[in-house]
């Protein structure tokens, strides 16, 4: 699985046997989030949450936001076309 981005106490995963539409798995020692990508122009949007708060997502989903180019790069490198 691989680790496309760490950002503090999160990383962010494209899981190579995934499925469409481009998204990433965010995860943290007790939380994960999927957020879609919506490549190339976002934004992202949460789309499934697990123990994440409220405020936590709101940063998540802003940082995936500012890198949201390098992540549908990494998406297209595993998957193909976006």
């Amino acid at each position: 699985m691989p680790t496309v981005r760490r950002t503090g106490a999160f990383r962010v995963v494209v899981y190579p046997n995934d499925h469409r539409p481009a998204h990433v798995h965010v995860i943290s020692a007790r939380c994960e989030a999927i957020f879609d990508l919506h490549c190339p122009d976002g934004p992202v949007e949460l789309r499934d949450n697990y123990h994440w708060s409220v405020a936590d997502l709101r940063n998540v989903a802003r940082e995936l936001n500012d890198h949201l180019a390098e992540l549908c790069k990494a998406w297209e490198r595993i998957h193909g076309s976006v």
